[in-house]
C-alpha cells in the first residue's frame, strides 16, 4: 500500500494500491473527511475543504475526486480556479476559513509521479498525530466502490483568492524600496510563471525575462531530467538566457513554485559561465540578513530545519533574535510559535508566515529581488552580503549528497549499519557527539536519522528521504575568519575540510 504520512501521499502514477491513482485518492479523501468529522481537534459535521492542483498528469482528476468525496459526505468543497502554485492553496485555507486543504502535487519529483499534500485549518501541513489518525481512517475504507461520490455540488472559485494572495505577497516589498532589478525566471514547466509575473508587476518590478521553453505548464517536463532546481543541469536554459540578456539575478521555481533557487553573476564561478547557483543555505542567510535589516524579526523567532546551516542561528544570536531548530520539513518550521522567518536548505523559505504558513517560492523571489535592488542602488551585491556574514560569523560551508537505492529495504539497512558501527573519527577528526534522532536525542521529536558532531565543530546528518528512494547526507564545516584579508583563505580551508568529510561519508554509506 502507498502509505499516508506527514508528507501525505506521493508515488508513481499507475494501477494498484502502491501507486497514485483515482482509487487511492478517493480512499485518501474519504479518510481525510472522516478525520475532520470525527477525530480533529474541532470536529465538523460539515467540514470545509479547499482543493488545489498543479499541472501534472491526473492532478485535475484527483482534485475533482477529492471535491466529490467531501461533497457526498455532507461537507463543503471548493476548488481553486485552475492550476496554481502550492503557496496559493496554503494561503487560501486561512483566507477562506477552511478546516483543511489538499494540494494535488508531487512538487519536484520526476514526471512519472504525483502526490497528495494535506494541510489543516491553520494553514500548515499535517504533523503527528493527525497523519496517523487520517491513515487509520483511510485504512478503514473497506471498498473504494462504496465511497459515495457527488457528481456536482462543489464550488470552483473565481479569481478573488488569487488576487488576495498576489496583493499580500506583492505588499511585502517596501513602498520606498528601489525597483531597478532585472531578473531571468524559469518555472521549469510548472505552474509558477503567471503568478510570478503578476506578483512582480504588482510589486512594481520590471517584468522578468521568462525562459520561453520552460514557462508554460507541461507534465512531461521535456527539457529537464529532473524538474528540481537543485539538480545539476535543471537551470541550464535559464543561465543560457542570462548570458544573453545580462540580468542581475536568475530565479528558478520548482514545478509547484513553493521552492525558489537563485543564481547570481560571479566571474569567478567555476564552470558556470559567469554565473553561480547559490546554495539554499546561502539564500536562507541572505533573506535572514535582509529581514533583520528591515526590523521584521523584532519580537519574532527565526527557525530552520536541523539539516540546514547553523549560520542563521549565529546571525540571530548576534542580533538578539530568538532562534529555533526543527525537524526537516515545513510542517515543523511553520509551527514554531512566533515565527518571523523560517527556511530549509532544500530551497524552501517562509518570509511571511502571516501570509503563507509554508514555504513560498513566489514571496521569496520578491524579497530577494528587493534585496538585490537595494544593494545595487548602493553599489553592492548579494555576494558582498555573504562576504560580510562570513567575516562576522565565520565561514559556514555546507554540502550534501544522496545515496539512491533501487530497493527501499536498503535504506533501513544502511541506517542500522551506521547505528551499530558508527565511526569514532571522520577524516582524521574525532566524533565528539553522536545523536540518534530516532531516540529523540537533541531534544527534538523522534525521527529516523543520525547526527555526528566532530571535535572541530563540523557536523554530519544522515537521514532517509521522506519522499524519494534515497538516503541523504548533509555536511557542514565551520572555519573562523581572521578579518577580511583572511576570507579567501578561510573559504579554502573550509572547502578542503568539507571535501574530506564528504569523502569519508561517501565511503561509509556505500551500498
Amino acid at each position: 500500500m502507498l502509505q499516508f504520512g506527514t508528507a501525505g501521499l506521493r508515488g508513481r502514477l499507475g494501477a494498484g494500491p502502491n501507486r497514485m491513482n483515482r482509487a487511492v485518492v478517493i480512499r485518501a479523501a474519504a479518510g481525510l473527511t472522516a478525520y475532520l468529522k470525527h477525530d480533529a481537534d474541532h470536529p465538523q459535521t460539515e467540514p470545509f475543504v479547499v482543493v488545489g492542483y498543479d499541472a501534472r498528469h491526473k492532478s485535475d482528476e484527483f482534485a475533482r475526486d477529492t471535491a466529490a468525496v467531501v461533497t457526498a459526505a455532507g461537507g463543503r468543497a471548493v476548488v481553486l480556479p485552475h492550476v496554481l502554485p502550492t503557496p496559493v492553496l496554503a494561503f487560501a485555507i486561512r483566507y477562506l476559513g477552511a478546516d483543511a486543504g489538499v494540494m494535488v502535487t508531487a512538487s519536484h519529483n520526476p514526471r512519472e509521479d504525483n502526490g497528495y499534500k494535506v494541510y489543516l485549518g491553520d494553514g500548515s501541513q499535517i504533523v503527528p498525530p493527525a497523519d496517523a489518525l487520517i491513515a487509520a481512517r483511510i485504512a478503514a475504507v473497506e471498498s473504494v466502490a462504496q465511497v459515495p461520490l457527488a457528481t456536482d455540488g462543489w464550488e470552483t472559485l473565481g479569481p478573488d483568492v488569487l488576487d488576495a494572495y498576489l496583493d499580500a505577497v506583492s505588499g511585502l516589498v517596501r513602498p520606498d524600496a528601489p525597483r531597478a532589478v532585472r531578473v531571468v525566471h524559469t518555472s521549469l514547466h510548472g505552474v509558477g510563471n503567471d503568478t510570478v509575473v503578476e506578483a512582480f508587476a504588482r510589486a512594481g518590478f520590471p517584468p522578468p525575462y521568462a525562459v520561453a521553453s520552460q514557462s508554460q505548464p507541461d507534465p512531461e517536463f521535456p527539457t529537464v531530467v529532473f524538474p528540481n532546481p537543485e539538480e545539476a543541469g535543471a537551470i541550464d536554459a535559464a543561465l543560457e538566457l542570462a548570458r544573453e540578456v545580462g540580468p542581475d539575478l536568475v530565479v528558478a521555481n520548482d514545478p509547484d513554485a513553493d521552492r525558489c533557487a537563485i543564481a547570481v553573476p560571479d566571474p569567478a564561478a567555476a564552470g558556470g559561465g559567469g554565473w553561480r547557483m547559490l546554495r539554499g543555505d546561502e539564500v536562507g542567510a541572505l533573506l535572514g540578513a535582509h529581514l533583520l535589516s528591515r526590523g521584521v524579526a523584532a519580537g519574532g523567532v527565526f527557525a530552520n530545519s536541523i539539516v540546514s546551516s547553523r549560520l542563521l542561528a549565529a546571525m540571530a544570536a548576534a542580533a538578539g533574535v530568538a532562534h529555533e531548530e526543527t525537524l526537516t520539513g515545513f510542517k515543523w518550521i511553520a509551527r514554531v510559535p512566533g515565527l518571523a522567518f523560517g527556511y530549509e536548505e532544500a530551497l524552501g523559505y517562509c518570509v511571511a508566515p502571516e501570509v503563507v504558513r509554508d514555504k513560498d517560492g513566489v514571496s521569496a523571489a520578491l524579497l530577494v529581488a528587493e534585496q538585490a535592488a537595494e544593494l545595487a542602488a548602493a553599489g553592492r551585491s548579494l555576494l558582498d552580503v555573504l562576504d560580510d556574514l562570513a567575516v562576522e560569523h565565520g565561514v559556514y560551508a555546507t554540502d550534501a549528497f544522496s545515496v539512491r537505492v533501487s530497493d527501499l529495504a536498503l535504506m533501513p539497512a544502511l541506517m542500522e549499519r551506521l547505528r551499530s558501527a558508527p565511526p569514532t573519527e571522520v577524516a582524521g577528526v574525532a566524533v565528539a557527539q553522536l545523536d540518534d534522532l530516532a531516540r529523540g536525542d537533541g531534544g527534538l521529536p523522534p525521527t529516523d536519522g543520525l547526527r555526528f558532531f566532530l571535535a572541530d565543530r563540523s557536523r554530519v546528518i544522515v537521514r532517509p528521504s521522506g519522499t524519494e528512494p534515497k538516503v541523504k547526507v548533509y555536511l557542514e564545516a565551520i572555519e573562523p575568519v581572521d578579518g577580511r584579508d583572511d576570507l579567501a583563505a578561510a573559504r579554502q580551508r573550509a572547502g578542503t575540510r568539507l571535501a574530506a568529510i564528504r569523502g569519508a561519508f561517501e565511503a561509509l554509506t556505500q551500498i
